[in-house]
């Protein structure tokens, strides 16, 4: 199977040596996006504001994959406080139609630039 980068304009350039998304076959693979402006390069902490900015950088890569929200099925949610829970749950309830994508949240003690929250991606793009 082969694989291919899928970049977007409208997300911040990866901080390594890394693509912003591959597509591999039926599936796109989203990298961990932190809550960067991409033309400012301003950095959002405020937990609801993050996560909308975060999810509008993985939409973009979607959709530069060909694909829609709709087409995510699993999101991994990084955060550094667990406390910023309910207000990531109310982004994701805006965002997301049922069904909802499978996900799992989890704290953790730093993320990259200093960012509170990172959300990676998995999206079906069928055939």
């Amino acid at each position: 199977m082969s694989t291919e980068g899928i970049h977007s304009a409208a997300v911040p350039a990866p901080v390594g040596p890394y693509s912003q998304a591959v597509r591999a076959g039926n599936l796109l693979f989203i990298s961990g996006q932190i809550a960067v402006d991409p033309a400012t390069g301003e950095l959002q902490t405020e937990a609801g504001a993050a996560a909308q900015r975060v999810l509008s950088h993985i939409e973009a890569l979607v959709e530069a994959a060909g694909g829609s929200r709709r087409d995510i099925v699993k999101v991994s949610v990084f955060l550094t406080d667990l406390g910023d829970f309910a207000a990531v749950n109310a982004v994701f309830e805006g965002f997301f139609a049922e069904p909802f994508p499978a996900r799992e949240t989890v704290e953790v003690k730093a993320l990259p630039k200093g960012a509170t929250l990172e959300i990676s991606a998995t999206a079906y793009l069928g055939t």
